[in-house]
């Protein structure tokens, strides 16, 4: 019991470390997104914040009011919907990798892949590099 009230406060003061209100809301979004294996669209998170009684206007401002405030990461791979996950501390606000299945849709976070030295380079000579991207299929659909 005391473990889940400490998790509260800690979720709490980070939120109000970027300066918004740390509402049930709020509160509820940011935990959802920290329990998440993959990042999760505004319909997922409004789906299950709508059992709290949330309406999907409100998830949807929040969403945002986080990613506006650098404690959420927005991204668009490319099928034109926006999925939300958390940027943990110390981690760099650019997006980390993703694999999209092209069959179901599935979105899977790839933390451990990174541009090798000899890419980089390649791709400076191009722009800069904002997110990797990698679609295919997914062990469930190949």
């Amino acid at each position: 019991m005391k473990r889940q009230s400490s998790s509260t406060d800690s979720t709490k003061d980070v939120i109000r470390a970027v300066g918004l209100r740390a509402t049930p809301a709020r509160l509820a979004t940011l935990q959802m997104l920290r329990e998440a294996v993959s990042p999760m669209t505004h319909a997922e998170v409004a789906e299950r914040l709508a059992e709290n009684g949330v309406d999907k206007a409100t998830a949807f401002r929040n969403l945002n009011d986080m990613t506006d405030a650098g404690l959420l990461r927005r991204t668009e791979l490319g099928d034109h919907v926006y999925r939300f996950e958390e940027i943990r501390p110390g981690e760099d606000s650019d997006a980390h990798p993703h694999f999209l299945c092209t069959v179901c849709g599935t979105v899977s976070c790839l933390d451990n892949v990174k541009l090798t030295a000899s890419s980089q380079r390649a791709s400076q000579e191009v722009g800069e590099v904002t997110e990797i991207l990698l679609r295919g299929r997914c062990n469930d659909c190949k």
